[in-house]
């Protein structure tokens, strides 16, 4: 029990620090992880995920809503769309089989491979949205030429992806920043840093929608959630240190491999049934 305790605090440090790094979460790497190197039952893995994805969020959403970046209003109104996903992922994570998840996990690693090399929009100037203004989804953060303000766009588009990232999320027990970013970003024209610490923001809240479900169910081990947390949670502030002082393009190739090998083996494993 010592020996398997402290093989998965160390990886799931450094999944945390390698999640940290590009962005993504720890939870992308630690799931697959605990399942194929440490042959964990998928469904307590994802348990496990959720409750360091809480964890995590929760220590770095503080410094950015201090720091102005993180635009709460926006994150609680999307929040509603990706906890009714969240929940909704949750429930079926029941009813679908693990072969199935294992394949939907595998695609989106993929995906994540993918967008930690995608550009953020570029921004320009674009007519107001008449729901954003009506619904103030709007406020600016600091830059280098002083405040700089926003306002979204594509509100409904970015509020349907925000459903389908709390559904990944619920079922796969990742914090689905990718998806989030790509919603705020790419959909709802919103500045990078806003898009991805109010991304932050919100995963904690989505993750803590289905992890009580996952608890109700039985499927939070202690003993695997608390390793798993700890490793990750360190893994992510030694990250968030590191950040300034490594080179990012570098780390994103050596992630996207990783991520990479991991996605087709999770596809392979759920088509051959060996999950």
């Amino acid at each position: 029990m010592i020996e398997f305790t402290s093989a998965v605090l160390l990886t799931s440090f450094f999944a945390g620090l390698l999640g940290s790094l590009t962005g993504l979460g720890g939870g992308v790497v630690i799931v697959p992880a605990l399942v194929l190197l440490f042959h964990v039952d998928l469904r307590y893995a994802i348990g496990a995920s959720l409750i360091s994805v809480i964890a995590t969020s929760s220590g770095a959403a503080v410094a950015y809503v201090k720091e102005g970046f993180s635009n709460v209003r926006i994150g609680m109104f999307l929040e509603v769309a990706t906890t009714v996903g969240a929940v909704g992922g949750a429930y079926l994570a029941a009813r679908v089989s693990t072969r199935a998840i294992g394949i939907i996990f595998g695609v989106t690693l993929l995906y994540s491979a993918w967008s930690s090399f995608r550009e953020p929009h570029t921004e320009t100037n674009h007519p107001p949205s008449a729901l954003a203004e009506k619904l103030r989804l709007s406020g600016d953060y600091p830059a280098k030429n002083g405040s700089q303000t926003y306002v979204a766009e594509n509100v409904p588009a970015g509020f349907g992806i925000m459903f389908i990232a709390g559904l990944l999320s619920g079922l796969l027990g990742i914090g689905s920043g990718a998806v989030k970013v790509l919603a705020m970003d790419h959909a709802m024209k919103l500045p990078f840093k806003v898009s991805t610490t109010t991304s932050n923001f919100m995963i904690g809240v989505t993750a803590a929608a289905s992890a009580g479900i996952y608890l109700g169910r039985g499927y939070i081990a202690p003993g695997l959630a608390a390793p798993v947390m700890l490793g990750v949670l360190a893994g992510s502030l030694l990250g968030a240190r590191l950040l300034v002082r490594i080179r990012v393009p570098v780390l994103r190739v050596v992630f996207a491999v990783v991520i990479v090998a991991l996605g087709v083996e999770m596809i392979y494993s759920g088509a051959t049934g060996r999950l």
